[in-house]
């Protein structure tokens, strides 16, 4: 039987109450996520990059690319958290990594590494993390000191 729009009962809105929780992403590696986003901003050909959050391993790291010249000048930001780097590019970089987890690496065993992760020998460091510091695999050698390898970059 029909129904005209005046007898029909008014429609009740039914809002459910969701229990809506927001899922953060964890952070597992810091330096892994700055060296993804170094790489990134490489590719899309950007000068430069900012990276947070920032930790003593991530500026030791930056300190050896710069050092060998794959990276330009880059500056610590203090904001009163974490910290942030902005780091100016330069378009040498085709590559960087983290590997994980920090494999030991003997003075015995280093070319095996070499040739594992980097293009060719003559270009292209591994950056280990020795007791006598962070630093690349050709300064490792040269002090005679293995150590646990943190990333690499060519």
């Amino acid at each position: 039987f029909p129904h005209t729009p005046s007898v029909l009962a008014p429609t009740c809105e039914l809002r459910l109450a969701h229990n809506t929780q927001t899922v953060t992403m964890v952070r597992m590696s810091v330096l892994a996520d700055c060296l993804k986003s170094i790489a990134n901003a490489e590719k899309r050909g950007k000068r430069q990059v900012m990276i947070r959050p920032c930790s003593k391993v991530i500026l030791k790291f930056l300190q050896v690319m710069q050092k060998h010249g794959y990276i330009g000048e880059f500056e610590v930001v203090d904001d009163h958290r974490a910290g942030k780097v902005v780091v100016e590019l330069n378009g040498r970089i085709n590559k960087c990594g983290v590997i994980s987890p920090r494999f030991d690496v003997a003075v015995s065993d280093m070319e095996k590494w070499i040739a594992n992760l980097l293009p060719s020998r003559q270009f292209g460091l591994i950056v280990l993390t020795t007791s006598v510091g962070i630093m690349d695999h050709e300064e490792a050698r040269r002090k005679h000191t293995g150590g646990k390898i943190l990333g690499f970059f060519y």
